[in-house]
């Protein structure tokens, strides 16, 4: 089991133990089986959204736009991934990964995400260990212009207006990445790589 699972696991086994406790077993029993129709409704509307964007993500791969979106972020890519200059696979699934962030659609930049750090694996001397950090870094703290999962779950939930978080959206994503950026660039001064010493 992973770690998450882990958690997942103790979170309910803590909440079934708390139940029994407090002697209100029958209402555990009851949220766990109304809370299940909830899981699966939110799950369906979850695919329209994510389908609806990772078909229109293979639509921009196979019209060229990646390309484009790749020599977009090159320069930017080549500042945070000093390692891959001059490995066009991996910087093009990089760019990808940061569009698919860049609209909200973690789902969608996952499975882009899991190649480039094949991509990056494949390196001698296990010299993308940063740049595999990096990427961690920007998947879990990426700028989001459209929220498109959140909205969807707003949605799902009976909000009106699913868009109106997008300044808060904006504002915290934006704080988020700078401080881990900044995070992976500190530690990566103050514990250099070994074939760097």
């Amino acid at each position: 089991m992973t770690a998450v699972n882990w958690i997942l696991a103790i979170m309910a086994a803590a909440a079934v133990i708390g139940g029994v406790c407090s002697g209100r077993t029958q209402e555990v029993g009851q949220a766990a089986l109304s809370r299940c129709g909830d899981a699966v409704a939110l799950v369906i509307s979850l695919t329209g959204a994510i389908c609806l964007w990772s078909g229109l993500m293979e639509i921009a791969k196979q019209a060229g736009l990646t390309k484009k979106a790749a020599a977009l972020f090159r320069p930017l890519i080549a500042r945070l991934f000093p390692a891959l200059q001059e490995d066009r696979e991996a910087i093009a699934l990089i760019a990808m990964n940061m569009s698919a962030n860049l609209l909200g659609l973690g789902n969608a930049a996952t499975p882009l995400g899991l190649a480039a750090i094949q991509r990056m694996s494949a390196l001698p001397g296990g010299a993308a260990s940063r740049e595999m950090i990096t990427l961690v870094v920007l998947n879990t703290c990426s700028i989001q212009l459209i929220p498109a999962t959140t909205a969807a779950l707003r949605l799902a939930a009976g909000s009106r207006s699913p868009m109106e978080i997008l300044p808060a959206v904006l504002a915290a994503s934006a704080v988020s990445l700078a401080a881990a950026l900044g995070a992976v660039f500190a530690c990566a001064r103050l514990f250099p790589d070994r074939r760097e010493r």
